[in-house]
Formats: structure tokens, sequence, C-alpha cells
């Protein structure tokens, strides 16, 4: 049941990665009606904080989840005594 979710949270975080990107790539910087429409308009800002944030915390989340993940794999094991 933990790979299921944890695959699933994999998927949505590319999901909101990969349309964080586009979303910088397909906006027009220099035409406010191109996103004045878009969740977070009219200003530039509130749609950047909307499109990409859920991306930022996604990409964090997933680089801490394999920080994580590696650093409690290559931890030696305590030994008792010694």
């Amino acid at each position: 049941m933990r790979r299921i979710v944890i695959a699933l949270g994999v998927i949505v975080g590319v999901f909101f990665i990969v349309r964080a990107v586009v979303e910088l790539l397909t906006i027009d910087y220099s035409d406010p009606s191109s996103y004045a429409d878009d969740w977070g308009g009219p200003s530039l800002a509130g749609v950047l904080l909307v499109h990409c944030g859920l991306g930022l915390i996604a990409a964090i989340w997933m680089g801490v989840f394999l920080w994580r993940r590696r650093s409690s794999r290559s931890a030696p094991a305590a030994t008792a005594g010694g």
C-alpha cells in the first residue's frame, strides 16, 4: 500500500513540475492579456505563484524524500559495544 501512495505522489509531483515548466515557457511576459484570465490572474505574480508554486513545492518535497532515503541507506549500522 505504501508503494502505491508513493507512486501516486510521484506522478502528481511530476505533473506539477511539468506544469510549472510549461507555464514558464508559454507565458508572454510582455503581454498581460496572455495570462490575465489564468488562475491567479490578472497579475503575473499571482499566475506564477499558482502555476509554479505547486511545482516548486513538489520538487522540494521529492528532493527531500530522495535525500532522506539516500542518507538512511548510506548510514552505517550502529554496533553495540566495542
